[in-house]
């Protein structure tokens, strides 16, 4: 029994620091996804030391925009539509941003550049 708490405990204690991939956006809302840096950023990105693919996903019912932005310069601006999904390509320093005039849900994961269809990240 004394093993079984410890085992529980132990599995508690670590999902505090389990990094969270799926966020609620509310209306008029910009969310800095990556690219801040440790500790700041919203999504663990494993590989921000490398070129990489995001995954992101509108799993909500309203659409939403996906903004790419590298030293303060906008990249590219995605528009997302409700139930749709979009691989993206990361590169190194690129801050992601997810904009919505609406209330709606999404997920971002990140996967090694090299292999797309393996190595998603566990975050």
């Amino acid at each position: 029994m004394k093993y079984f708490i410890f085992t529980i405990l132990i599995f508690i204690s670590g999902l505090p620091v389990l990094a969270q991939n799926t966020f609620e956006l509310e209306p008029s809302q910009s969310m800095l996804m990556t690219g801040k840096g440790p500790g700041q950023d919203a999504v663990k990105n494993p590989f921000t030391d490398q070129d990489c693919v995001a995954i992101v996903d509108n799993i909500g019912e309203k659409p939403f925009s996906v903004r790419l932005q590298s030293k303060g310069e906008i990249v590219e601006i995605i528009e997302l539509k409700p139930h749709t999904s979009r691989k993206i390509e990361f590169l190194k320093g690129y801050e992601l941003y997810l904009d919505t005039d609406y209330v709606t849900i999404a997920r971002v994961e990140f996967i090694e550049k090299s292999d797309s269809n393996s190595k998603k990240s566990s975050y």
